[in-house]
C-alpha cells in the first residue's frame, strides 16, 4: 500500500493586504513538520502542491527542495468571492478583521453555499467537490509509495469527508478543526483509498511548542 500525506499550509497572513503569504510563524511551523518527517524517515517520492503561494512557501520551508507538481484542485475555496456574493460586494469590516466574526460568518456562508445558495459565485459547491476529487485522483495515479501534498483546510476537509462518505456539512466541521501544518494521512492502492490519520501535529506536541498552534 502507498501513502498520501496531505499537509495543510503554514499560518497565512490573516488580516494583511495579501493573505496568501506565510507569516513568520507559518514558516516556522513548516520547518518543524519537515523536520519531523525526516526524523522518522518519511521522505517523499513525489511532491504536489496547489497553485497558491502559501502552499508553495510551506513546501519550501519544509526543506524538500525538489520541484513539485502543481494541481489547482488542491487550492482553497475562494472565501472572499463567496463573501462578496453574500454581501453584494460590501463585506463588513468585522468579517475581515475579527477572528470570531470571521469564522462564524465562514460557517454560515459555506453551509449556504453547500445548499445551492450564493448563485453567481465563481465556483459552485459541486465544482469545488469535483476539482478536489480530480486532484486526489491525480495524486494517487502513480507508482510512487510516498506522495506528499501541500493543500488547504477546505480541500483537506473535503478529501476526508468524501473518503468517509460523510454528509456535505461534515466537510465544514472537519475544515474548521484542521491546524496549520497538520498531517492527514491516507493509504491507497488501485481503487482503494482509506483514511489512516487526521490532523495530527507531532511536531507541535511538546509543551514549549503548543504556542505554535494556529488554525488560519
Amino acid at each position: 500500500m502507498a501513502e498520501l500525506l496531505v499537509i495543510r499550509h503554514g499560518q497565512a497572513s490573516f488580516g494583511a493586504d495579501n493573505y496568501d503569504e506565510l507569516s513568520e510563524l507559518g514558516h516556522k511551523q513548516s520547518a518543524l513538520v519537515g523536520e519531523v518527517l525526516r526524523d522518522v524517515g518519511w521522505v517523499p517520492d513525489r511532491l504536489v502542491t496547489g497553485s497558491l503561494t502559501r502552499q508553495k512557501q510551506t513546501l519550501v520551508s519544509m526543506g524538500f527542495d525538489a520541484v513539485p507538481e502543481t494541481h489547482a484542485g488542491f487550492n482553497e475555496y475562494d472565501f472572499h468571492d463567496l463573501l462578496s456574493v453574500r454581501f453584494d460586494g460590501n463585506v463588513p469590516d468585522a468579517v475581515q478583521g475579527e477572528r470570531k466574526t470571521h469564522f462564524r460568518t465562514l460557517r454560515e456562508t459555506i453551509l449556504d453555499w453547500q445548499k445551492g445558495g450564493l448563485q453567481g459565485a465563481q465556483e459552485s459547491w459541486l465544482e469545488f467537490v469535483t476539482r478536489v476529487e480530480a486532484a486526489r485522483t491525480f495524486a494517487v495515479d502513480t507508482n510512487f509509495k510516498k506522495v506528499l501534498v501541500v493543500s488547504s483546510g477546505g480541500a483537506i476537509g473535503q478529501l476526508t469527508a468524501a473518503c468517509l462518505n460523510a454528509p456535505a456539512e461534515q466537510m465544514l466541521t472537519l475544515n474548521l478543526q484542521i491546524k496549520n501544518t497538520s498531517i492527514t494521512r491516507f493509504i491507497f492502492s488501485g481503487n482503494k483509498f482509506f483514511l489512516h490519520e487526521f490532523n495530527s501535529t507531532p511536531h507541535l506536541a511538546s509543551t514549549e511548542r503548543t504556542a505554535f498552534l494556529s488554525y488560519s
